[in-house]
């Protein structure tokens, strides 16, 4: 059993405060739903958690089964077992999927001609062409391919936690289908995957079922429930949180997706 512990979390970024004390428990198995509106600081919890650079961690902890993650870079986190399937999947021109899923096999200790066989196998299962395989790294692909792309390293690195920012973006149904789907076998493993999924839509969860849903605004959790308050939302949406978000004067260089391949390449890379 597998838990990540985030305890009153704090951070900013340069005089912005953006996380106000933010406290949740995943554990092994359990799909937990964070959902907001723009500007509530979702995605900067994501990226502090997972060590992107150019935030500033002013108090609370993030602990996974034990291990203080705060303070080691990116790539150890990855290593403790935590995976991001970022929002916005960066291009890494001359680095194929199977080449970065094999390096971080063998600096795991696991056998590349096993991974090998296990990319080719992941990848059928959600629909994600071959021909892809070996291609640079997201490079022209479209979203939805992007998208599988992240769930074929999920599937592959076994992580022991996982936050999927947004994965839904950029989906048609099937592939929402297929991505959902095979998240949902991995919470119903043995070694169970616990998943921390940020996401505005309801939809995410017609295959992926939630067993805790946080509404996340100015900061800070405002309210948690089931699967009823996804319901909810979906109904309401977000107008009784909206006065409370505050305008995302985060710098340039921190908001680009594109802007930071380092972290990108660390966060999914199991070496130093």
């Amino acid at each position: 059993m597998s838990e990540l512990v985030i305890t009153d979390l704090h951070a900013k970024v340069g005089d912005k405060e953006i996380l106000k004390g933010v406290s949740l428990t995943v554990r092994s198995g359990e799909v937990h739903a964070v959902m907001g509106p723009n500007g509530s600081g979702k995605s900067t919890l994501s990226h502090v958690v997972t060590g992107k650079p150019g935030y500033t961690v002013t108090g609370g902890s993030v602990t996974l089964d034990g291990v203080s993650l705060l303070e080691l870079p990116a790539w150890e986190r990855a290593k403790a077992g935590l995976f991001l399937a970022m929002q916005y999947p960066t291009e890494v021109p001359g680095v194929s999927l199977e080449s970065m899923l094999t390096a971080s096999a063998t600096a795991a200790g696991r056998d590349p001609d096993v991974v090998r066989a296990r990319i080719a196998e992941e990848a059928e299962s959600i629909g994600f062409s071959p021909d892809l395989i070996k291609r640079p790294l997201n490079v022209d692909l479209s979203g939805g391919e992007k998208k599988r792309n992240e769930t074929v390293q999920l599937g592959v690195l076994d992580p022991k936690i996982a936050i999927l920012d947004e994965i839904d973006s950029g989906l048609d149904v099937d592939a929402m289908r297929a991505v959902t789907r095979r998240v949902e076998q991995a919470t119903n493993r043995d070694d169970a995957l616990g998943v921390l999924a940020i996401t505005h839509y309801k939809r995410l969860f017609e295959e992926l079922e939630p067993d805790h849903v946080h509404v996340f605004a100015a900061g800070v959790i405002q309210t948690s429930g089931g699967a009823e308050l996804a319901e909810e939302l979906e109904r309401t949406g977000y107008s009784d949180y909206v006065g409370l978000v505050e305008v995302d004067d985060t710098p340039e260089a921190f908001r680009n997706p594109f802007g930071d391949a380092t972290f990108a390449d660390s966060l999914n890379l199991h070496e130093g």
